[in-house]
C-alpha cells in the first residue's frame, strides 16, 4: 500500500506529480546515519537536514540528484570523514552548507571546480577540520558566489588568485586556519560589494616583507559597502596611514589586533563615521591617543590597550555619547584621569591600568552609573578615593581595582554601598585607619585583597561572615587582636593571607582553615596554634565556674528564638493587611456578568467545548488544579483552568483573587481573560489558547516534541517577561507579586510573543513607599503561611518566614536566565549537585563558562544569521549570565527591581539585531528559488 508522505511534516511535493521536491527536517532532534536511499527521492530541489545528530559519512549518493538539487544543508550534526567528491555532480547547487560536522581531509576539486561552479551561491564548509589548500585555480569561476565561509578549520597555503573572478562576493570568512602569504590585495581589490571581511588568526603578512599595510588598505578603496574589517592575530608588521580615510563610510567595525602594527593612530580614522567599534590593542602603536575619535559619535567599544602610546588621554573621549567600554591599558600615557569622563552615561567598562597617570581619581566617576568594571590600578594616582565615586556606583557588578597607586586616607564608609560588586583590590597603597566593618554589606564579595596598606586595629568579623567570599588578603598591615572566628567558620573561604601583621592570639586548623599553612601567617609571631609549621599555644587553667552563664545563655537564646519568633512575625505580618470584603467581590462579579468583555458562558458549555473535560484534552496541571484545551461554539479555542475542588477549603481565596488581578491587569505581555465560569463545588478561568505552548515545552524539545528556539527568541521572550512583571511590579492599578515565574507559567502566541500566566498564588501587596488608596490596596492573609513558588525557582527568604515580595519574582527571573543559558533544570541541579542553579553558574563564573556558552551556541544559535555574529552572541549570552546572577543574589535588598532588569533586557535585545542579517541571501530565499 503507497504511502502518502505529501501530507508529513516538512516534506514538499510536486502538485502534479505528486513527487517529493523538498525535504526540510532540520531542527527535530534526528539521529543516526543519513540513509543512502534518500538519493532515490529524484525531483528533490531542497534537502535541509541541519540541526540534528546524524552521524557516520555523507552519503556520496546524493551527488546523484544532480538534475534538481539546488539546496543541499547538512550543518550542525555529528557528520565525519571525507566530503564526498560525488557532490561535485550537483551542477544546479546553489546553496551548500555542510558547516558545524566534524569532517575531515581535504575539499574536493570537484566541489568548486565542474558544472557547480557556474551556480554556487553560497558555500559554507566551516568549523570542521579540513585540511590542504582551497582548491581554487584559473579554470574554476565561482562567479555567482557571495558567501564563502571556511573559518575555524586547518586549512594552509595562500587565497587563491582565482576567486578574484567572484566579483560578487559579499562574505567571505577565512578566519581561525592556517593560511599564509602575503595579504589578498590582488583578490579583494576586484571584490566591490564586498560588506565582510573576515582574515583573523592565520599566518598572513602585509607586503614588502611584512612592512606595508598601504596596498592592503588601498584594495579596499572600491568596496563602498564594506561594513566589517578582522585581521586580528596575524602578526602583521607596517603602518596605518592616512589612507585609512579611504575605506568605506559604511565600516562599522575594525578588528587589527594582535599584530606587530608600529607607527601612531592616523587623526583621519576619524572619517569612519559609523564605527562603533575599534580595535587596535596588542601592537606596537606609539604616539599620543587622537583627539579626534571623539568625532566617531557612534563609537561603542574602544581597545587600544598594550601598546606604547603616550602622552595624556584626550578629555574630547568623554564627549562620545555611546562609548560604553574604553580600555586603554598598558601603554604609557600620562597626566590625569578627564573630569569629562563623567559625561559617559553609558559607560559600562573602563580600563586604565598599566599606565603613569597621576593626580586623584575624578570626583566625576561617579556620574557613570552604569560602570561594571572599574580598573585604574598600577598608575600613580593620589589623594583618597572619592566618597562620590563609590557611593554612585552601587551597580559595580563586577569588580573595582584601585591597587598599586598611592592613594591614601581611610576606605570610605560607601564603599559598602556596592552590593553587587564579586571583586574588590586596594592593595598596595598608603590607606590606613580601620578595615570598615561596613564591607560586611558588599554581599556579593568573592575576592578582597587589602594587603600592602598602613590599616590597623582588629580584622572585622563581618568580613568572614561574607557569603561568597573566596579570597581574602590582609597582608603587610599593622592589624592586631585575634582573628575572628567567623573566617574559620566560612564555608566559602579558600585562600587567605593574614601574614606580616601583628595579630594575637590561638589558630585552629579547623574549617576553612584545614588546608592553610604557615604560608598564610608569616611574620605573625604572637599567633600560635595547630596550623602546620605554627608554635603551639601555652596550655591554660580551666575555671568551671564561667561555664554555668555560658551554658544558661545558650539554653535560653534558642528558648527565646522559638517562642519569640512566631510572636513577632504576627506582629509584624498582621500589619497593613486589607482584605476585599464581601460585597465588594459580589459587586465586582454582578458588574462583569452585565461586561460585554467578559461573555458569560456556562458550564454546559465548558464541558461541550473540552469533551467532558477529558484526559485528552488536559494540556497541564498545577497546585490548584488542571487546565484543558477547548473550542467554544464560535470556534474560539480557550484554556479553562478548572480549580481543583479537593482545594477548595483550604485555598478558597485563590479562584476570586485570580479573577480579580487578571480583570485589574492590562498589559501586552501579561494572559488575558476571556471570561470566568463559577457554581457551587466548581470555578473555572476561561483564557485564550496559546498557539506555541509553554516556553517549558521549547526549552526542552525532547520532552514535548516542540522545536528548538534561537537565541534572538529567547532574548524577546525574556525581554517580554520581563516587561509583563515589570508593569505588575510598578504600573498594575494594583501592585502584584507573581509568586510561581517559571517556563511552564509564560505561553507562546502565534508570534512568540511571551504572555506571563498563572496567578494563582500571586499577592497582591501595598508598598510600604507607595501612596495607594485603600480601594486598590488589596492583600490576602490566606496563603501567609504558604511557601511561594516552584522548586529552584523559590527565594531563598522564603524559606525563611519572609512574606512574598517583587525581590521574589526578580529571583526567579534570574533562575529562568540561568536555566536558559545552562540548559538545565534548577530542580535538576539541586539533585544532582545539592546546590542551587546559582550556585552552580556563580562557581563557573568567571573564568570557567566557555563550555556553558559554547553548550548554549550549539542549542540556540540563530539560523539565517552570519556565522560571525557568534561573537556578538557569546557577549549576549555572558550578559545574560551576569544579569542571572546579579538578579538571584542571596540578599533581597541588593537585587535590581524589574523596571531596571526590563531596561536591561531591552538593551540586550537592541545590542542582539546590531548584527546584520544574510544580506540579500538566506536559506529561505534559496528554497524560494528552489520552488520556483
Amino acid at each position: 500500500m503507497l504511502v502518502d508522505v505529501c501530507n508529513w511534516s516538512g516534506v514538499k511535493c510536486n502538485k502534479e506529480s505528486t513527487q517529493v521536491i523538498e525535504l526540510d527536517i532540520s531542527g527535530r532532534d534526528l539521529g543516526g546515519e543519513i540513509s543512502p536511499s534518500i538519493a532515490n527521492l529524484t525531483g528533490l530541489t531542497v534537502l535541509d537536514l541541519s540541526r540534528n545528530f546524524f552521524v557516520g559519512k555523507i552519503p556520496p549518493e546524493i551527488g546523484s540528484l544532480h538534475e534538481t538539487l539546488k539546496q543541499l544543508s547538512l550543518s550542525e550534526n555529528l557528520l565525519h570523514g571525507n566530503i564526498p567528491q560525488e557532490l561535485g555532480l550537483l551542477n544546479r547547487l546553489v546553496y551548500l552548507d555542510l558547516g558545524s560536522n566534524r569532517l575531515n581531509g581535504s575539499i574536493p576539486v570537484q566541489l568548486f571546480c565542474n558544472g557547480s561552479s557556474s551556480s554556487l551561491q553560497y558555500i559554507d564548509l566551516s568549523n570542521n577540520s579540513l585540511t590542504g589548500e582551497i582548491p581554487l585555480n584559473y579554470h574554476c569561476h565561482l562567479k555567482e558566489l557571495r558567501f564563502l565561509l571556511l573559518w575555524s578549520n586547518k586549512l594552509t597555503g595562500t587565497v587563491p588568485s582565482s576567486l578574484s573572478n567572484s566579483t560578487n562576493l559579499k562574505w567571505m570568512d577565512l578566519e581561525s586556519n592556517m593560511l599564509s602569504g602575503e595579504l589578498p590585495s590582488q583578490v579583494i581589490s576586484k571584490m566591490p560589494q564586498l560588506q565582510f571581511l573576515y582574515l583573523s588568526y592565520n599566518h598572513f603578512v602585509s607586503h614588502n616583507n611584512n612592512t606595508n599595510l598601504e596596498p592592503f588598505f588601498a584594495s579596499l578603496a572600491n568596496s563602498s559597502d564594506l561594513q566589517e574589517l578582522e585581521l586580528a592575530g596575524n602578526s602583521l608588521g607596517g603602518e596605518i596611514t592616512s589612507s585609512v580615510r579611504h575605506l568605506s563610510v559604511n565600516l562599522v567595525q575594525i578588528h587589527l589586533d594582535q599584530n606587530r602594527i608600529h607607527g601612531s593612530i592616523p587623526p583621519e580614522i576619524s572619517n569612519l563615521l559609523n564605527l562603533t567599534l575599534l580595535n587596535l590593542s596588542s601592537n606596537l602603536l606609539s604616539g599620543p591617543i587622537p583627539r579626534e575619535l571623539c568625532k566617531l559619535s557612534k563609537l561603542e567599544r574602544v581597545y587600544l590597550s598594550n601598546n606604547h602610546l603616550t602622552g595624556e588621554i584626550p578629555m574630547e573621549l568623554g564627549d562620545i555619547p555611546r562609548l560604553g567600554l574604553l580600555d586603554v591599558s598598558r601603554n604609557n600615557l600620562s597626566g590625569s584621569i578627564p573630569d569629562s569622563f563623567g559625561n559617559l552615561s553609558q559607560l559600562r567598562r573602563l580600563l586604565l591600568y598599566g599606565n603613569h597617570l597621576s593626580g586623584t581619581v575624578p570626583q566625576s566617576l561617579g556620574k557613570c552609573i552604569n560602570l561594571e568594571i572599574l580598573d585604574l590600578s598600577h598608575n600613580n594616582l593620589t589623594g583618597t578615593i572619592p566618597v562620590e565615586v563609590v557611593s554612585n556606583l552601587r551597580n559595580l557588578k563586577l569588580y573595582l581595582n584601585l591597587s598599586s597607586n598611592h592613594l591614601s586616607g581611610p576606605i570610605p564608609l560607601e564603599l559598602s554601598k556596592m552590593d553587587m560588586v564579586l571583586s574588590v583590590d586596594l592593595s598596595s597603597n598608603e590607606l590606613s585607619g580601620k578595615i570598615p566593618p561596613q564591607l560586611g554589606s558588599c554581599i556579593a564579595l568573592e575576592h578582597l585583597n587589602l594587603s600592602r596598606n598602613g590599616f590597623s586595629s582588629t580584622l572585622p568579623s563581618s568580613l568572614g561572615q561574607l557569603p561568597y567570599l573566596k579570597e581574602l588578603d590582609v597582608s603587610f598591615n599593622r592589624l592586631t587582636g585575634a582573628i575572628p572566628p567567623s573566617f574559620q567558620q566560612s564555608s566559602t573561604l579558600k585562600h587567605l593571607n593574614f601574614s606580616f601583621n601583628l595579630l594575637s592570639g590561638n589558630v585552629s586548623d579547623k574549617g576553612s582553615f584545614s588546608k592553610l599553612t604557615i604560608e598564610s601567617f608569616l611574620g605573625d609571631s604572637l599567633l600560635c596554634g595547630s596550623i602546620k609549621g605554627m608554635q603551639a599555644c601555652k596550655k591554660k587553667h580551666k575555671y568551671p565556674s564561667v561555664l554555668l552563664p555560658v551554658l544558661l545563655s545558650l539554653i535560653a537564646t534558642p528558648v527565646l528564638c522559638v517562642f519569640g519568633y512566631p510572636l513577632v512575625q504576627r506582629s509584624r505580618f498582621g500589619k497593613n493587611l486589607t482584605v476585599y470584603a464581601k460585597e465588594e467581590v459580589e459587586d465586582e462579579e454582578k458588574q462583569n456578568q452585565n461586561d460585554p468583555k467578559y461573555p458569560r458562558i456556562s458550564y454546559q458549555q465548558l464541558i461541550a467545548a473540552t469533551g467532558g473535560f477529558n484526559a485528552s484534552s488536559l494540556i497541564g496541571s498545577g497546585r490548584f488544579g488542571h487546565v484543558y484545551k477547548g473550542v467554544l461554539r464560535n470556534n474560539t479555542k480557550v484554556a479553562v483552568k478548572v480549580l481543583d475542588p479537593k482545594t477548595a477549603l483550604e485555598f478558597s481565596g485563590s479562584f476570586k483573587r485570580e479573577c480579580q488581578i487578571l480583570k485589574r491587569t492590562r498589559h501586552r505581555n501579561l494572559i488575558r481573560i476571556i471570561t470566568t465560569c463559577s457554581k457551587p463545588g466548581f470555578n473555572a478561568l476561561v483564557l485564550p489558547l496559546m498557539p506555541n505552548g509553554s516556553l517549558e515545552r521549547h526549552l526542552y524539545p525532547g520532552e514535548y516534541s516542540s522545536k528548538n528556539l534561537d537565541l534572538i527568541q529567547l532574548v524577546n521572550i525574556c525581554s517580554d517577561v520581563a516587561e509583563g512583571i515589570a508593569y505588575l511590579h510598578h504600573y498594575s492599578p494594583v501592585k502584584v507579586v507573581h509568586c510561581d515565574l517559571k517556563p511552564s507559567n509564560i505561553l507562546l502566541d502565534d508570534e512568540m510573543t511571551a504572555l506571563v500566566t498563572d496567578f494563582g498564588i500571586s499577592r497582591l501587596v501595598q508598598g510600604v513607599e507607595e501612596t495607594v488608596s485603600t480601594d486598590d490596596s488589596v492583600s490576602f492573609g490566606s496563603t501567609d503561611g504558604l511557601l511561594c513558588g516552584s522548586v529552584g525557582y523559590i527565594a531563598p527568604e522564603y524559606g525563611m518566614g519572609k512574606r512574598a515580595s517583587t525581590h521574589g519574582d526578580v529571583y526567579s527571573f534570574g533562575v529562568l536566565l540561568l536555566e536558559i543559558v545552562s540548559g538545565r533544570r534548577p530542580t535538576d541541579v539541586l539533585v544532582n549537585e545539592g546546590s542551587s542553579l546559582h550556585e552552580f553558574m556563580k562557581s563557573h563564573y568567571p573564568d570557567s563558562l566557555e563550555g556553558i556558552i559554547e553548550q548554549a551556541l550549539i542549542r540556540w544559535k540563530p539560523q539565517g544569521k552570519p556565522e560571525k555574529c557568534e561573537k556578538l552572541w557569546r557577549e549576549v549570552i555572558l550578559e545574560m549570565i551576569e544579569l542571572g546572577l546579579v538578579c538571584t543574589q542571596y540578599n533581597p535588598s541588593t537585587r535590581p527591581d524589574m523596571l531596571d532588569v526590563a531596561h536591561e533586557m531591552g538593551r540586550l535585545k537592541e545590542y542582539l539585531f546590531a548584527c546584520p542579517s544574510l544580506l540579500h541571501f538566506s536559506s529561505q530565499e534559496t528554497q524560494g528559488e528552489a520552488s520556483s
